[in-house]
């Protein structure tokens, strides 16, 4: 069955030819980002930085947070840990 803009009605989300885009673009990106904040999460633990860990669990960012956490957050952090 078409609906009334031309296309198969099967998807939920959005009908037409939108649904193959857009879950070309969006699963790529859920990957990325959960990879990205399992790592940072991963590193904030073991660190024992807690707010860190907090606030990479409850802003999602699709990996930017993450990544600056990563890279310049933790590297300083364990700096001052060594000394």
């Amino acid at each position: 069955m078409y609906n009334y803009l031309g296309g198969n009605s099967n998807s939920v989300f959005f009908p037409g030819v939108m649904t193959g885009w857009l879950s070309a673009f969006i699963i790529p990106m859920a990957v990325w980002s959960v990879f990205w904040m399992g790592w940072a999460l991963w590193k904030a633990a073991r660190e024992g930085s807690k707010a860190w860990f907090i606030i990479l669990l409850l802003v999602h960012t699709m990996g930017i947070l993450d990544i600056i956490y990563i890279f310049l957050i933790s590297k300083k952090a364990g700096k001052k840990g060594k000394k």
